[in-house]
């Protein structure tokens, strides 16, 4: 039968929603199409006469899928498409070469703060941001995020890799919107190779090399999801240190000479940045795998796929020119790329030089998905979807602000103002070199004045946020990870490592010794304890005693379990963090904890050798209500 094809004009109306903040007007689009009456009688004429044509919905229809990839200390220049002919990213470059490139996109100097203005379009003080680690990088319990906005449209929402906006539910992903997760909620990793990850709680081992294993579960949830809506992240965890990467990327960049440099009066180390770029090609090889797979489930053309970085390089290296490094507030530190993809909605080649912040791509893929956000969302972010759908670039009044370690910035279309009050023209100056703040005084005040109102605005966030406990026993969750990051040590007992997020605990010599967690019990329960642990032979027999409130457990060490450290065979370059072991599961048994705040100890009895044990990590996994 032949098929008769048809088409129906309706008119559709724009509003444009005034949201006034202060110091600046800005405006919130988001398109509400109204039909009349009668089209809508006339189609279901036209439907009935002509059924074979109406038998399913035109594919303007169809949500689109949603993939955000973000990278872990990627800078802004480590592409290809920024001008670095020291390596080649032939697929990542076409992710701009074919959707629209933001030249204006910054992100926080940092991981977690980056994480949590994208996951909830609020500034990240706001969540309670205040560290990378210890509690610190804790989103506020609560607030909706672009995951639970997505899910709540109908999508199938998933998670693989880093998160770093906290362990424990609720701060876990599976309590914020995702249904999957595989990956590890620390900030940073000690083992890129088979490593102990997580998957929804349950402790599993990677399979190869991380960043490929990551990519790997990603499009196997997108094969099985492939009839739904979907949105996946991929936050994989490279070029963030330990330097590890495969022989064959590392191979092509040992013994090759870098024709592009760092510029400024800082050292850079030429086999780091070496190593940072080997594993730049490593993702652009899997960003070219996910591409060729939504080719060949043909949804390719249906998908958006975005492409951002949480915060400046990692190293001192080329990077066009900008100023500072990760964790630094100037435009090297903050400045990253932006790509989105979606050959269905948006035309190749699209360049858009307004500036925008993590905080708008919550409205912005939103409204281009056509998913509606709740009235009661406290959104900092600005929608640019409208803008995006259309290729205008038309600029809109736009402060962005840049904030760490006591240091903050403000960013307008034109001029940053740093933390020391120097003004550049950063549109023609952008390595920030030629200080004007005594030509505009007038420009220095104005951008001064919105800095202290954003910190006033902020600040009481942050300071709510610092006591909180971790937390234990979620009613709606079954496993929670209490990890050695997260604990106090007592007496001779160290920490592997200064910076927390791999480390383990050691140098445990006497009873007198412990660790400490000051934590929440959200429900009571009754819960299986699993000890991850290390144990030299001479120390068997050592005795470990849990124990909060009036509840506790106790377990006898019966099995040596003496592995060496692990992670200087795959490391391109000296780490800063903690080298890993392989730790042991040892089931504690079953304790009874009652809702309510103590403090959670860890201790040992007895010690018949020299010493206890490592320790690494405790799972809590709630077997009764």
């Amino acid at each position: 039968m032949k098929t008769i094809r048809f088409r129906i004009a309706v008119s559709v109306k724009t509003q444009r929603t005034p949201i006034l903040q202060k110091n600046e007007t800005m405006f919130l689009s988001s398109s509400r199409p109204y039909h009349s009456i009668t089209i809508w009688y006339w189609f279901y004429i036209v439907c009935i006469v002509f059924s074979t044509a109406c038998t399913q919905s035109t594919s303007n229809d169809i949500p689109p899928n949603i993939i955000i990839i973000l990278t872990d200390d990627q800078g802004w220049g480590d592409l290809g498409y920024h001008g670095n002919t020291n390596l080649s990213t032939p697929h990542i470059d076409s992710l701009a070469l074919q959707g629209a490139v933001f030249e204006n996109f910054y992100v926080q100097p940092v991981c977690s703060p980056t994480r949590a203005e994208l996951l909830t379009g609020q500034y990240f003080p706001k969540m309670g941001g205040y560290d990378t680690s210890a509690g610190g990088e804790r989103m506020k319990a609560g607030v909706t995020t672009i995951a639970n906005t997505f899910q709540r449209a109908g999508y199938v929402t998933a998670l693989y890799g880093k998160w770093h906006n906290g362990m424990q539910p609720p701060y876990h992903p599976n309590s914020r919107g995702f249904d999957d997760f595989y990956g590890f909620a620390s900030g940073h990793w000690g083992n890129y190779f088979d490593p102990m990850l997580e998957h929804n709680g349950k402790v599993v081992r990677g399979k190869g090399f991380l960043v490929d294993d990551l990519f790997r579960h990603g499009m196997d949830f997108i094969t099985q999801n492939r009839k739904k809506p979907f949105f996946l992240m991929l936050p994989v965890n490279t070029p963030h240190s330990p330097m590890q990467v495969p022989d064959n990327y590392w191979d092509k960049f040992k013994g090759k000479t870098l024709t592009m440099r760092y510029g400024g009066p800082e050292r850079e180390d030429i086999n780091f940045t070496k190593a940072a770029l080997a594993m730049v090609e490593n993702i652009d090889w899997n960003v070219g795998r996910l591409t060729k797979h939504l080719r060949n489930l043909q949804l390719e053309e249906n998908t958006m796929v975005v492409y951002l970085s949480d915060n400046g390089a990692n190293g001192w290296r080329w990077n066009g020119g900008l100023k500072g490094r990760k964790g630094s507030t100037d435009e090297g530190g903050v400045k990253s790329p932006l790509f989105i993809k979606w050959p269905k909605r948006i035309d190749a080649g699209l360049r858009f030089g307004q500036l925008l912040g993590a905080v708008d791509l919550f409205p912005t893929l939103a409204n281009l998905a056509s998913v509606s956000l709740a009235d009661t969302l406290n959104i900092d972010g600005i929608n640019y979807g409208q803008s995006i759908r259309k290729g205008n670039d038309d600029r809109i009044h736009r402060i962005i602000y840049n904030h760490w370690n006591g240091k903050t910035s403000v960013r307008s279309q034109r001029y940053r103002l740093d933390h020391k009050n120097r003004l550049y023209h950063i549109e023609t100056d952008k390595g920030q070199l030629h200080d004007l703040s005594q030509l505009h005084p007038k420009i220095v005040d104005s951008l001064s004045n919105l800095r202290q109102q954003w910190l006033g605005e902020v600040a009481p966030y942050v300071d709510r946020s610092r006591k909180k406990p971790f937390t234990i026993g979620h009613p709606h969750h079954k496993f929670t990870h209490i990890p050695a990051r997260d604990g106090m040590a007592h007496g001779s007992i160290q920490r592997s490592n200064r910076w927390p997020n791999d480390s383990f605990f050691t140098n445990w010599t006497h009873t007198s010794d412990a660790i400490t967690w000051n934590v929440a019990v959200l429900s009571d329960g009754i819960f299986d304890v699993t000890l991850y642990y290390t144990c030299k032979p001479e120390n068997v027999g050592t005795k470990i005693e849990l124990s909060l409130a009036d509840a506790s457990l106790e377990t006898t060490i019966t099995d040596s379990h003496d592995p060496q450290l692990m992670g200087m065979e795959n490391d391109r370059f000296p780490r800063m963090e903690s080298y890993i072991k392989d730790f042991k599961p040892l089931s504690m048994g079953h304790i009874k904890l009652k809702k309510g705040k103590a403090r959670l100890t860890l201790r040992a009895t007895e010690i018949p050798g020299k010493g206890a044990i490592d320790f690494r990590l405790l799972v809590f996994e709630r077997l009764s209500p």
